[in-house]
């Protein structure tokens, strides 16, 4: 009984987290890659294509070949990133939220587990 039970929650647990994934990842060919997913006014992690350092910017739009954001939402400055050197966007929101999931399933499985094995005694 303690391991079904174990065993089902679980697998939920994992495939809610898998399921909730947050990052997007681009082709080098920038023609076939789609940014229209990306929303003005909210913040970024940029995965660069030639393994620079990530950098997070608060989306503005898409100009031609770049992509363009401020450094921060209290730092006005100007980021441009060629769309060229983009591997993976991640949505820091997103990702947030998966972490948040996580650890309310984990304690929902431990709940489980405690009433489980209180209710074989």
């Amino acid at each position: 009984m303690k391991a079904s039970v174990l065993l089902k929650s679980s697998l939920l647990t994992s495939l809610f987290v898998i399921s909730s994934c947050a990052t997007t990842k681009y082709s080098m060919d920038t023609a076939k890659n789609d940014y229209s997913n990306l929303e003005a006014g909210r913040v970024y992690t940029v995965m660069m294509r030639d393994g620079s350092e990530n950098q997070k910017i608060l989306f503005r739009n898409v100009e031609g070949d770049n992509i363009i954001g401020t450094a921060g939402k209290k730092d006005s400055t100007v980021v441009t990133i060629p769309k060229a050197n983009v591997a993976a966007v991640r949505d820091s929101r997103k990702a947030k939220t998966v972490i948040g999931a996580s650890i309310i399933g984990a304690a929902g499985v431990a709940a489980l587990v405690i009433s489980a094995s209180r209710a074989d005694n």
